[in-house]
């Protein structure tokens, strides 16, 4: 009962952490009204820059997790992004913003990097492929729940009330935290590992903890991207079905197919799985462009078959690696390239749309699905010749 409670309160401060992205993005007009001389370019950098923490510091923040422990870790985060959440409530001045959002990367990149670790060391292995697909759906259920309750609860409470709010869940998570994460200290400093600089090409070079990010930057650069531009494009009267149910199905499907699939098959084999899927989810929805009901039921396979992708490259964080500290670099690893493929697959898919309308679409999707399938053959090859 206490893993499964652990378990649970983990995943909840990943909710927290992915709201560290969802309060901006639902506060986006106000905060637009609030710092009217930063519109534009000055709010969307408020949104993005926490991603641009975990792009240049993903693999850095695994490594210090190994080091000083996950407990710890997640506790300073969650404590670290309950403050920022409370000083934004105040709405201080663009740059204090700007610096709060910095620190709000920092608690964000911690708590990712060591949900995934800490949920794998407490669960059961018959239950680590649900627990861990759990952990994967944490942004998705997030941004759900936020627009479905945020609206209504900013125009009951105001603006300010939602970030404080935050604070008191991040605040909650840190207290539950706190009573059911075991002590467990942090791995000391092994003679010879060597510089920073050169534990980061060892976790890259490694095909164990390389390959859960390398596939997963090919889920991200498509599945941010098309969830943020196919409802513009598609048949007219159908965009805001398929833009609010593709994450539902991703989610849904994920934690029922995925989970099923998950304690039949190796988490590798299922990622490939899963971009194969998309391909053919891709076709079928190049095919049947502009027809409506077709072309949504296409849309919804191809995100579930990413949803799958999705739950399955967490789960194979712990398939391939036995240790924490290799866990964390893993880790890490997801959080940098994972952050990578979400800041540049929607400028990319733009350029890509602009040119070549439908077409374009299919071709980005398939070729980064057969990328995926492909490094981690690639990968699985390396494994076994090691």
């Amino acid at each position: 009962m206490r893993a499964a409670l652990t378990i649970l309160a983990l995943w909840a401060a990943g909710l927290g952490a992915a709201a560290q992205f969802g309060k901006i993005s639902v506060l986006y007009e106000v905060l637009g009204a609030r710092y009217a001389d930063q519109a534009g370019f000055g709010i969307g950098a408020m949104v993005s820059i926490v991603g641009i923490v975990g792009l240049i510091f993903g693999t850095t923040a695994g490594l210090m997790v190994a080091r000083i422990g996950a407990r710890r870790a997640i506790l300073a985060a969650l404590a670290l992004g309950a403050a920022v959440s409370l000083i934004q409530s105040s709405f201080p001045s663009y740059p204090v913003m700007m610096l709060t959002r910095v620190l709000e990367g920092v608690s964000h990149l911690a708590i990712v990097v060591v949900g995934p670790v800490a949920i794998a060391g407490i669960a059961p292995a018959r239950h680590q492929g649900l627990a861990m697909t759990l952990w994967s759906s944490f942004f998705g259920v997030t941004y759900a729940a936020l627009a479905l309750v945020a609206p209504g609860f900013v125009a009951d409470y105001g603006a300010a009330a939602l970030f404080q709010a935050h604070a008191v869940w991040m605040l909650a998570m840190c207290g539950a935290l706190f009573v059911l994460m075991p002590r467990v200290a942090g791995a000391s400093a092994v003679p010879g590992q060597g510089s920073l600089l050169a534990r980061h090409l060892a976790i890259y070079a490694s095909p164990r903890m390389a390959a859960p990010a390398m596939g997963f930057v090919c889920y991200t650069v498509t599945y941010v991207a098309v969830l943020t531009l196919l409802p513009g494009v598609v048949t007219p009267g159908w965009g805001h079905l398929i833009g609010f149910t593709m994450p539902l199905v991703s989610i849904a499907v994920s934690l029922t197919l995925g989970v099923w699939l998950l304690s039949r098959l190796p988490a590798v084999r299922l990622v490939q799985a899963g971009f194969a899927a998309a391909i053919v989810a891709s076709l079928g929805l190049w095919v049947m462009w502009g027809t409506g009901l077709p072309e949504a039921v296409f849309a919804w396979g191809l995100a579930g078959a990413l949803g799958i992708v999705q739950g399955a490259s967490f789960a194979s964080i712990p398939q391939l690696n036995a240790s924490d500290a290799d866990r964390a670099g893993a880790a890490g690893a997801i959080a940098q390239l994972g952050n990578l493929g979400t800041t540049s697959g929607t400028p990319l898919l733009v350029l890509i749309l602009s040119a070549a309308g439908a077409s374009g679409l299919a071709a980005f999707l398939i070729g980064f699905s057969a990328l995926g399938i492909t490094i981690h053959a690639v990968q699985a090859r390396r494994r076994i010749t090691a």
